[in-house]
């Protein structure tokens, strides 16, 4: 008669926790959709499709997150947009 012995082995994961941020960005009464979509496109890399809905959620919402990632990437993206005329903030 043999035994067997389960052994149960135990090790930690470290999991690297990468600080995202948003880029939101606010309606105006100023700025067109055509104006709006074409700056995302250029400043945030959206298609035309994913432009053209987060002009419409500004529009109708007041405010739409419209990237997501690391504070260095956004900075400049930011930027973009609000040299455009735009409104946004990193959050």
């Amino acid at each position: 008669m043999s035994t067997h012995e389960k052994i149960q082995e135990q090790f930690s994961v470290l999991e690297e926790e990468a600080s995202l941020n948003e880029i939101v960005l606010y309606n105006d009464d100023v700025n067109t959709f055509d104006h709006v979509i074409e700056t995302l496109i250029t400043a945030c890399e959206h298609t035309p499709e994913q432009a053209e809905q987060c002009s419409i959620i500004v529009h109708y919402k007041g405010k739409c997150t419209v990237k997501t990632g690391e504070y260095d990437d956004l900075k400049p993206r930011c930027t973009a947009l609000l040299n455009a005329g735009l409104s946004a903030e990193i959050v």
